[in-house]
């Protein structure tokens, strides 16, 4: 369980919350600069990222259903009185993603960006679901002191920029290895 929870929180923290910002940004390339950079394999290294972390996360709820001394919270949710957010949560953030083994819908990048925004909208519902949840049941969570990290427009502005440098660095790589490529191609001639 404690592995599934790293890897979860890991990629949580690197690309779910900066997948939207990362997407356009990788979309507003390709729209400025047609066809000049690798934008379609950035798009599908992304894709899996979501596949991968779609599966993660599916096999973490199926833990905490069914082997976890969590089971009771989990079934209060799914069919409480905030069962419609858990289940909007449950479908966009673990059941759309996988539309995108299609290879038709997969190869549209604004599906893409349709699925991340899903994504992001089923992580809200999450939060929205503990949260609500905790409430009902009164267990406040504790009181923590004011970070300015944490105020919503610098969380937004903080999102963005990780996601235009993620999109920025995954061109770089496929940039760098097409030049390696003609590098040895070169030198192959000689």
């Amino acid at each position: 369980m404690q592995l599934y929870d790293t890897i979860i929180r890991f990629m949580d923290v690197n690309f779910v919350y900066c997948l939207v910002p990362l997407l356009a940004t990788v979309i507003g390339i390709e729209a400025i600069f047609t066809h000049r950079f690798r934008t379609r394999q950035v798009l599908n290294l992304v894709r899996w990222f979501i596949l991968c972390y779609t599966v993660v996360s599916l096999l973490h709820y199926g833990y905490v259903l069914l082997a976890s001394s969590h089971h009771s919270l989990q079934m209060d949710r799914a069919t409480g009185p905030y069962a419609f957010a858990y289940w909007t949560m449950f479908l966009s953030a673990t059941l759309l993603p996988f539309t995108l083994f299609y290879k038709k819908l997969a190869a549209n990048p604004w599906y893409a960006l349709f699925v991340a925004v899903c994504m992001k909208i089923g992580w809200y519902f999450e939060r929205f679901v503990i949260f609500l949840t905790s409430y009902q049941r009164d267990y406040l969570p504790n009181q923590m002191g004011t970070n300015w990290l944490h105020f919503p427009l610098v969380e937004l502005l903080l999102l963005f920029l990780q996601g235009f440098v993620l999109a920025i660095v995954f061109l770089g790589i496929f940039e760098l290895i097409e030049h390696i490529k003609r590098m040895g191609k070169g030198s192959l001639q000689n």
